[in-house]
């Protein structure tokens, strides 16, 4: 069942509230972590509560428990859910202050973990790929905000999934302000080119996810190169396959973009390797031993 643990109290999904001046609400003054659990084993959460703690240090926000207590708060929580596969939300943020920016008025910072499940697309997305448009809005510049810093605020990232929902396509990928492929909307990106899996490196500008660290992991034990570099759209357009990852959507192929098929025009065979099934075979077995 749905279970929500807030700064030391458990909450169903009809009795979970934060308080209208939390600047997290207000601001989008916090950071988030979503982590998967599979088959009673929760997915690299130390790798995931690690970027948690640097992203709040990023915003000069002091997560005011240990990182091993809040590993115990997040299993305990998981574990009272009696799910055996759960996507799980882990939120710090600033907390209640009044309604001026001044982050000094903000004295204790809230935790939140919340135990549910997540789907993004329908099963047979998974065989098919995604239908994706590259977006006209770009990702947010990384030396205003850094996209290492995995913050509350995803506004430049919910524009150009409105532009998708316009445009009746699954998904966007988005560029760089220098028109440089960075990543999809909630997702990084992999493009594959004679066994080789290529993705934009962290500089770039991309959060650099778990999910996708897990898959250079794979591929290259799959016996795949694995290159970081800049990509543009023509890599895109002609590599044999395009897919996405992320903690909620897992891996997804991408079947065309900008009305380009891209390989055959389904999922391919590099990514169902590497984990485009439903469930992903490959990430469950992997979390058996990288848990």
């Amino acid at each position: 069942m749905t279970t929500i643990w807030i700064d030391g109290k458990y909450y169903d999904r009809n009795t979970a509230v934060v308080s209208v001046f939390d600047h997290g609400l207000l601001y989008g003054d916090g950071v988030f972590e979503g982590v998967r659990a599979y088959n009673g084993r929760v997915f690299r959460l130390d790798a995931h509560l690690d970027r948690l703690y640097d992203s709040a240090k990023g915003i000069c926000l002091d997560i005011p428990i240990a990182v091993a207590e809040l590993h115990a708060i997040v299993t305990a929580a998981y574990t009272k859910s009696g799910m055996r596969d759960a996507y799980l939300r882990v939120v710090v943020t600033r907390g209640v202050g009044d309604l001026g920016l001044d982050p000094r008025k903000c004295p204790t910072p809230s935790i939140i973990c919340i135990v549910d499940t997540i789907r993004l697309w329908p099963a047979d997305r998974y065989e098919r790929g995604l239908v994706c448009l590259t977006a006209a809005t770009p990702i947010s510049h990384k030396e205003s905000l850094s996209p290492r810093i995995k913050s509350l605020n995803y506004l430049a990232h919910i524009l150009a999934k409105i532009e998708g929902i316009a445009a009746n396509v699954d998904e966007v990928i988005m560029l760089d302000s220098a028109g440089c492929v960075a990543e999809a909307s909630g997702m990084n990106l992999f493009a594959v080119s004679d066994r080789t899996l290529r993705t934009p490196p962290p500089y770039s500008g991309i959060l650099r996810g778990v999910t996708r660290d897990a898959i250079i992991e794979l591929g290259r034990d799959a016996g795949y190169a694995v290159e970081e570099f800049p990509l543009n759209r023509y890599d895109l357009y002609t590599a044999d396959e395009v897919f996405l990852t992320g903690t909620a959507a897992e891996v997804i192929g991408v079947a065309r973009l900008d009305g380009r098929s891209i390989g055959s025009g389904s999922a391919g065979p590099v990514t169902k390797d590497l984990g485009a099934t439903d469930p992903p075979r490959s990430l469950t077995e992997f979390c058996k031993s990288n848990s």
